[in-house]
């Protein structure tokens, strides 16, 4: 019998605030800094889990922009399809409740110290999606590579 794959997918939002800087968050359970997001759970589209992950972790109730990143990245053995959505311009007055369970602290930060918090794969996919996010294009990337 042949190997099938069963990749797991996680889905991801670029927020930026109204300087152009990149919404990251700092999770309990790891040591590097993220984007908003999580696993795709079952039965659940990408966009979907995307906007409820953005729910559950930042208390913010929003519609899930276009798909800027696809990234078939492995890990350990494990195929995992990782998807990045524009989660569009957050202002001051946009209220963010953390997930204390989940997150410890979020923070905007420019682009290019942004790649000192990630691992080195999301601040490639980070900058891919940035840069589709300007072009009007999305990515697919293998890897973290185009």
């Amino acid at each position: 019998m042949d190997h099938i794959s069963r990749a797991a997918a996680a889905a991801g939002a670029l927020f930026l605030d109204e300087q152009g800087r990149v919404l990251l968050v700092e999770p309990t359970y790891k040591p590097s800094w993220e984007i908003p997001g999580g696993m795709v759970e079952p039965g659940e589209t990408p966009s979907e889990a995307c906007r409820r992950e953005v729910e559950e972790e930042l208390g913010l109730v929003r519609e899930t922009g276009r798909l800027l990143v696809v990234d078939w990245a492995p890990k350990d053995g494990h195929d995992r399809i990782l998807f990045i959505f524009d989660g569009g311009t957050l202002s001051a007055h946009d209220p963010i409740r953390l997930q204390e369970e989940e997150l410890r602290s979020y923070e905007f930060v420019p682009l290019h110290l942004a790649g000192h918090r990630l691992v080195p794969r999301l601040a490639v996919r980070l900058a891919e999606a940035l840069r589709a996010k300007e072009s009007g294009d999305t990515r697919y990337l293998e890897h973290g590579r185009l």
